[in-house]
């Protein structure tokens, strides 16, 4: 079973650090910084689970997440969405858009490896 995870993230620290700390996991992390193309991008790769900030250039997260969840066969993929703003108010719009799990910045390593984690054994299973 593959472990490919796309990690949509603009802020080069956070990316480079989570990617790091999964590929260590033995997880195959690909990488992109903008919000515009995601969604094709993300069609073209084929993850087995997105992590997505809510905050990206060109198009929000939210937004992508949404269109996202348009195609027949994103429905189910699992998508750790990322925001450094914590209020209710973005936890509900995340949900409704149809986010898996939502975490708030900043996070940590155990955090990060936990939710992955977690994610990926309840797609594994569905």
């Amino acid at each position: 079973m593959s472990r490919k995870v796309l990690l949509i993230e603009d802020e080069p620290n956070i990316s480079e650090a989570i990617r790091f700390l999964l590929t260590r996991e033995g997880w195959q992390v690909d990488t992109h910084a903008e919000g515009t193309d995601a969604v094709k991008v993300i069609l073209a790769a084929r993850p087995d689970l997105v992590i997505l900030d809510v905050m990206l250039p060109g198009k929000s997260g939210m937004d992508v997440l949404r269109d996202l969840r348009e195609h027949d066969e994103m429905t189910k993929l699992p998508v750790l969405m990322l925001t450094a703003r914590g209020q209710s108010r973005d936890r509900e719009m995340a949900e409704q858009a149809g986010v898996s799990r939502f975490m708030t910045k900043p996070f940590s390593n155990t955090e990060v490896l936990t939710a992955v984690r977690d994610l990926h054994a309840q797609a594994s299973r569905s």
